[in-house]
């Protein structure tokens, strides 16, 4: 794979290091420069440059600033006048310039018009969500619909991403999906997991960056891309910060708060919050088994052909989180940052089942199980940064540590009595009890390089090293005894190596970004089991290797494309190569129970699944209306796929199936799709924005002996508008369609959610209050149809029931036109440079 690829990568790089003055002509000089915000130092995307001559009134040329806030335009031989203009900021001017050679402007400050505070406030509120050329941004403060919910609850509002009825997080359609915070692996994050998304609150973020086709900077874990986090950092100088409380129904009680300090020298920061919620669900399911063979290979009649359950939950949920930080300014280049994240959390969930049990359509049996399950989670991460800035044309060099604990205790308790028996047979449940405890340690070591060639080209190199470990001991009783076959400690390592390059340049109205990934990866287990490697074979049915050390070297090529077809219209084209490493849960080979009859069951032997990646995207701008849209395919080889299957045994007393979920690598997975973007402010009373994404997954493979080939054809989408309505109230609205889907053992209908809030500041602005109702139809649920050799299901399930809350935030020394203009074009360390497509 290595030899492959190198030589495609030595001849791009040799082609794109020519010389580019070939491609200009000798009688056309540039005009150069770099525009940024005077007050802040960040650039200004989109900056206007008017070119004009004064002696020859009908002359105009000009263009528009990259991201970077850098220009450079072509013009022949004379003398101009030239313009820097960006709304609601005083314009810059640079008259009777004469220009017979290459002429560089420098960097260009420009200052906010204090006459047009107001237009500011329009252009940040319409700005929901920011389309840039290599990513797509959504600003979390700005969507009134998640005052008072999570980080989960506001992913679901980002275009392209869905979060499903469990807090599962898809792009495209794809749920292996890489998670950052602040462009980086964390123990916010959980580790991988995005169980802890769903504790944070909304407030502690500032906005997502939804990147799906990533450059060789970026790990490349997550075949579907990436959605980066960016937590709130203020840099107003001085004392600043907000409160925000929150209550709502069903239970919901929260308090944050976001503080910043700044001067000449440092910026102290620090974000705390506490939340109190419940969050009822329920489900119900329909199962009809039919005869299986014993072994002998007879066909058995099941005890029960036919359970109906309604299940009842309530989850109590307590969690406190904390992140502190120091930004020291060494000097006017370099910083050093320093923060630690703590969180610590308390959920207690007790579920009820109601079972109806029948034979032959007749109900002969009824039993009542009760569920109780306790998690204390406890987290923190310490990070440190380093920044020197060499210049201010982008030459840099930025260093990480970062070192991440997290401890888990869970216990489970499950009792089951029958509460009604036509047959009046008496039968023992056995009570079971499950204690574990998961310890997880993380390492990163990352170094990233910057270095500007001449006026339109950047090289970029760096490392990521990332070592983690989970440890989790695991002990199920039976009536108080221990449970030998099940039983056992599994300590999983997770490391990965990596060294990049990328190499961009831009010439005329084209752009390329061209990088190289070499990662390493090792995956490493041992399984301290009480069984013996034949007992184990017999108890799950597959050879298990209770000591691995899995090492994969892989190279992952990058190219983006970028084509200025005008000033706000552009196509672009990106290829990357991704990996989807399994997760320790996923090789675990010891069950973990949802219930006495269901159980989730890794597997030692799945391997790394890998995938190529096209995205050809499409934006164009005109006035008040952005569209953007895109095109993209995947072939995913060794895709992992979940097949729930009967186990061969049955439930002590009733004689029920255990089924299991297991994943395997299920040959390969064939992803095609387009997506539809709008973002129109058709008046400054109104915002509206939508996209809609429609995809097709094509699945082929078996497992032990059956066919799971299946096509997959789904759809989602999702509008919002935003009113001003008079007395300063805002009034939104949020829609979310979800289409019917297929998978490789059955199909789910489709999931329609709204979300309405309201809005008003008060105080002189320096206060805002809202109020929101989630699923205002109570209609997030998830309906679903399973079929297998043993039973067919039909089931329902909801994992939270509509909600209303209300929120007040409350702003001290910052004016909320102000705030809202620096949350805007605050640069907050953007990953890649000009050339990211």
């Amino acid at each position: 794979m290595i030899n492959k690829f190198l030589p495609i990568s030595f001849l791009l790089i040799l082609f794109f290091t020519l010389p580019l003055n070939s491609f200009a002509q000798s009688s056309e000089y540039t005009i150069s420069g770099k525009v940024i915000d005077d007050d802040m130092g960040v650039p200004l995307e989109y900056a206007t440059i008017s070119i004009t001559k004064p002696n020859d009134p009908e002359y105009l040329d000009g263009g528009v600033t990259d991201l970077e806030g850098n220009f450079a335009l072509k013009v022949g031989p004379g003398t101009y006048n030239i313009t820097i203009e960006y709304i609601s900021f005083e314009p810059k001017r640079f008259n009777n310039r004469q220009v017979n050679a290459d002429l560089n402007l420098g960097t260009i400050e420009l200052g906010i018009s204090q006459d047009s505070l107001d237009e500011v406030v329009v252009v940040a509120e319409t700005t929901e969500v920011e389309v840039r050329l290599d990513k797509k941004i959504y600003n979390i403060g700005k969507d009134l619909t998640t005052a008072g919910g999570t980080v989960a609850d506001a992913l679901n509002n980002v275009p392209s991403v869905a979060v499903d009825v469990e807090g599962g997080i898809s792009l495209r359609g794809n749920d292996n999906v890489r998670i950052l915070i602040n462009g980086k692996p964390s123990a916010m994050a959980g580790f991988g997991s995005t169980d802890v998304l769903a504790q944070l609150p909304a407030e502690a973020i500032e906005r997502v960056e939804v990147i799906t086709s990533p450059s060789a900077r970026y790990d490349a874990e997550g075949t579907a891309g990436i959605l980066n986090i960016i937590l709130r950092k203020e840099k107003t100088l001085g004392f600043n910060g907000s409160l925000t409380a929150n209550a709502g129904y069903p239970d919901n009680a929260g308090i944050s708060a976001n503080v910043n300090l700044r001067t000449d020298k440092f910026n102290i920061f620090n974000t705390t919050g506490f939340r109190y919620f419940d969050a009822p669900g329920n489900n119900w399911s329909d199962t009809r088994y039919r005869p299986r063979r014993n072994s002998e290979g007879e066909l058995v009649d099941p005890e029960f052909d036919r359970i109906y359950e309604r299940r009842i939950v309530n989850r109590l949920n307590r969690n406190f989180n904390t992140n502190f930080g120091v930004e020291y300014y060494l000097n006017d280049q370099s910083s050093l940052t320093a923060s630690i994240f703590y969180r610590y959390g308390e959920d207690e969930d007790i579920t009820t089942n109601n079972s109806d049990r029948y034979r032959s359509g007749s109900l002969v049996e009824q039993t009542l199980r009760r569920e109780l399950e306790t998690e204390k989670d406890n987290r923190y991460q310490f990070s440190v940064n380093y920044i020197n800035r060499f210049n201010d044309k982008g030459h840099q060099l930025t260093a990480d540590i970062q070192i991440g604990k997290g401890n888990e205790v869970g216990t489970g308790f499950i009792t089951e009595n029958q509460t009604f028996s036509r047959e009046n047979i008496e039968r023992n449940f056995i009570e079971e009890t499950i204690a574990q405890t998961e310890d997880e340690t993380e390492y990163l070591i990352q170094a990233d390089y910057v270095l500007p060639i001449g006026e339109n080209s950047q090289f970029e190199a760096g490392f990521r090293g990332e070592f983690e470990n989970t440890v989790t001991d695991y002990e199920l009783l039976f009536d108080g005894e221990v449970n030998e076959r099940l039983t056992n400690v599994f300590d999983y390592t997770e490391n990965v190596n990596a060294l990049y390059s990328q190499y961009g340049t831009k010439f005329g109205d084209f752009s390329f970004l061209l990088g190289l990934r070499l990662e390493n990866t090792q995956l490493k287990g041992n399984i301290d089991s009480r069984l013996t490697d034949e007992e184990l074979r017999e108890e799950f049915g597959f050879t298990i290797d209770t000591d691995f050390d899995n090492n994969y070297l892989g190279l992952f090529p990058t190219v983006n494309l970028i084509y200025e077809i005008g000033d706000q219209e552009n196509i672009t084209l990106g290829y990357n190569r991704r990996i989807n490493r399994p997760r320790g849960w996923f090789i675990n080979p010891f069950p973990s129970r949802s219930s006495r009859t269901n159980v989730f069951q890794g597997n030692p032997n799945l391997r790394p699944a890998f995938a190529n990646a096209w995205d050809l995207g499409y934006l164009k701008r005109w006035g008040k209306l952005t569209f953007t849209s895109s095109v993209y395919y995947q072939l995913e080889t060794d895709a992992f796929q979940r097949i729930e299957e009967f186990t061969g045994a049955v439930t002590p007393g009733d004689e029920i199936p255990i089924t299991r979920t297991i994943p395997v690598n299920l040959a390969t997975n064939e992803r095609i799709g387009g997506e539809l973007g709008f973002l129109y402010n058709p008046a400054s009373w109104l915002r509206l924005n939508g996209s809609f994404n429609f995809f097709q997954f094509n699945t082929e493979g078996e497992f032990e002996g059956q066919d799971y080939s299946v096509q997959n054809t789904s759809w989602f989408g999702r509008f919002s508008s935003k009113v001003s309505l008079p007395a300063s109230i805002e009034w939104q609205t949020n829609a979310f369609y979800r289409g019917p889907s297929d998978d490789v053992q059955g199909r789910q209908e489709g999931i329609l959610s709204i979300d309405l809030a309201l809005s008003k500041d008060i105080f002189n602005d320096n206060a805002t209050i809202s109020f929101n109702v989630r699923d205002l139809l109570n209609s997030r649920k998830r309906r679903s149809f399973t079929s297998t050799e043993f039973f067919d299901r039909d089931s329902e399930f909801q994992w939270r029931e509509r909600s209303f809350n209300l929120s007040l935030v409350y702003r001290f020394n910052q004016q909320k036109r102000e705030q809202d203009r620096r949350n805007r074009q605050q640069d907050s360390g953007d990953m890649d440079g000009d050339f990211e497509g």
